[in-house]
């Protein structure tokens, strides 16, 4: 035969259980919103490109970005596109600037002869960069070579980074030809930094 007190302490029990177990209901769609949310958030940042450096959180330079990779680079903190090839090469994305543009984000193109790049075309991409943008660059050529050299001597010479790793993230893609070697030789020197070569 059961007390008062037991079957009291039982019906208390059940209470407590119930009470538990609709809390944990009412918590569940706030426990999954706050998964997606993470997971979301951890796609959305996350760019996948052709030869892609990640030169600083502000900066990357990549190959030719598809239309969807401009979709998802707006989506994900990006509010500026630098383009510095011509747009007959055979990766061009036709009518990019307008896509850019129609994505919220500021389209700059600064077409790069291949075989003489020059220094106007280095200050014109510097002086786009000292722009403010409220977000981050991604800055793009065919398939970064031209790209990569840019964002190593940006690197370099205005955000004071050492010169051995802005070139490493760099030569991860590719050894400049002589023709960008020497562009690069000219930058550096135009800005007061000793170069002997890679």
């Amino acid at each position: 035969m059961q007390t008062g007190d037991t079957v009291i302490a039982r019906m208390l029990w059940r209470s407590a259980k119930h009470f538990v177990q609709a809390a944990l209901l009412l918590m569940l769609p706030l426990i999954f919103a706050a998964h997606a949310d993470v997971t979301h958030s951890a796609n959305e940042t996350t760019l996948s490109l052709l030869n892609q450096i990640n030169y600083s959180p502000a900066l990357t330079a990549s190959g030719q970005p598809t239309e969807e990779d401009l979709r998802f680079a707006a989506r994900s903190g990006y509010s500026r596109v630098i383009f510095l090839a011509f747009t007959n090469h055979k990766r061009a994305l036709e009518h990019e600037d307008a896509i850019v543009k129609a994505l919220g984000m500021e389209f700059v193109h600064i077409p790069v002869e291949w075989e003489s790049p020059s220094l106007t075309d280095f200050e014109a991409f510097a002086a786009a960069m000292k722009v403010p943008t409220p977000q981050r660059t991604l800055l793009h050529c065919e398939v970064n070579f031209r790209a990569s050299v840019f964002g190593f001597l940006y690197q370099v010479i205005y955000e004071g980074v050492p010169m051995d790793e802005a070139m490493s993230l760099m030569h991860a893609v590719w050894i400049p030809n002589e023709v960008w070697e020497d562009f690069i030789a000219r930058v550096l020197t135009v800005n007061g930094f000793d170069y002997s070569g890679m």
